[in-house]
């Protein structure tokens, strides 16, 4: 079977081009854990929320998902957080959870609060928002229209 010096240099090029793109997605990607205070916070649904997945506040990172546990007494997800040590969050902050896009990605989205008094390490926040998925929304815009 003749090999085409062409097909050769075209195979050579494709290698090089997924390299590059390799290259430019590793360095792009921001998945080192934040070393921080943990905090803790409680939800009724989390919509596949996952470790290691941001924590957000106006859209910049300050934090990282440390683990997700069902609670056994009242089967809610307990999320334990990382939190920058830099980031002193205010006791009335609000969780939510929200979508990066139309992939699927979850991050924790915080709202901080006015208060004074601040978390410390081991606290929780004691406001949180479920995440609302879009079927939840198409469901509930239905049965609004209905009555």
């Amino acid at each position: 079977m003749k090999k085409n010096p062409v097909e050769t240099i075209l195979g050579f090029c494709v290698l090089i081009f997924t390299g590059v793109f390799l290259f430019f997605a590793a360095s792009r990607v921001d998945i080192k854990k934040v070393d921080g205070y943990t905090v803790s916070a409680n939800f009724l649904k989390i919509g596949g929320l996952e470790v290691g997945s941001d924590v957000r506040i106006s859209g910049i990172k300050v934090g990282s998902v440390l683990s997700t546990v069902l609670n056994k007494d009242d089967y809610t997800a307990d999320v334990y957080l990382s939190i920058d040590p830099s980031v002193k969050l205010p006791i009335d902050t609000v969780a939510g959870i929200a979508d990066v896009g139309i992939m699927g990605d979850k991050y924790v989205r915080l709202e901080p609060g006015k208060s004074q008094a601040v978390l410390k390490n081991n606290d929780k926040i004691l406001k949180t928002r479920n995440y609302k998925s879009l079927e939840d929304s198409v469901s509930e815009f239905i049965f609004l229209s209905v009555k």
